[in-house]
This record gives C-alpha cells, sequence and structure tokens, in this order.
C-alpha cells in the first residue's frame, strides 16, 4: 500500500507542496477532509466520559454497600447462633 502511495507521489504531474500531507491524503489518515474519524474521534470521546462517569457511580455504590452490609465476623456469628436455635 505505502509502495502504491508513493509511485503515485512520484508520477504526481504536479507535485504536492508537502510530500507529508500527500501521504496521509492518500493512506486514509485522520485530517479535516476525513469527517467519518471526526465523528469516531467524537463518540470515542463520549464513550469515555461515560465510562469514567460509571466507574464513579460504581464505586459510590460499593461504598454504600458496604455502609450497609453487615461484617463478615458478624454474619458468620449470626448464621452459627440460627443454625444452634434450629437443632
Amino acid at each position: 500500500m505505502l509502495t502504491k502511495v508513493l509511485v503515485a507521489l512520484y508520477e504526481e504531474p504536479e507535485k504536492p507542496n508537502s510530500a507529508l500531507d500527500f501521504l496521509k491524503h492518500h493512506l486514509g489518515a485522520a485530517t479535516s477532509e476525513n469527517p467519518e474519524i471526526e465523528l469516531f474521534c467524537l463518540e470515542l470521546a463520549e464513550m469515555k466520559e461515560k465510562y469514567e462517569a460509571t466507574i464513579e457511580e460504581n464505586k459510590k455504590l460499593k461504598a454504600k454497600l458496604a455502609q450497609n452490609e453487615p461484617p463478615q465476623e458478624e454474619k458468620r456469628a449470626e448464621k452459627d447462633s440460627s443454625q444452634l436455635k434450629t437443632h
């Protein structure tokens, strides 16, 4: 693919001012001329924000759950005492 683009640059009758821009354009690199890539970048940024918000919400919910749950030792003691009562 790179070879084809370099051949196209070599065969170009009017050489571009910037060979690098020519390569970027012909290889499909992100430029202002490629709105689809810009849309993907915006969507990616939006998804990152949603991900971070979800992580933060998860941390808060875990902390809230930890406050409302008795410690593991208390759970075992309650379970053991309830089993003793039934026997």
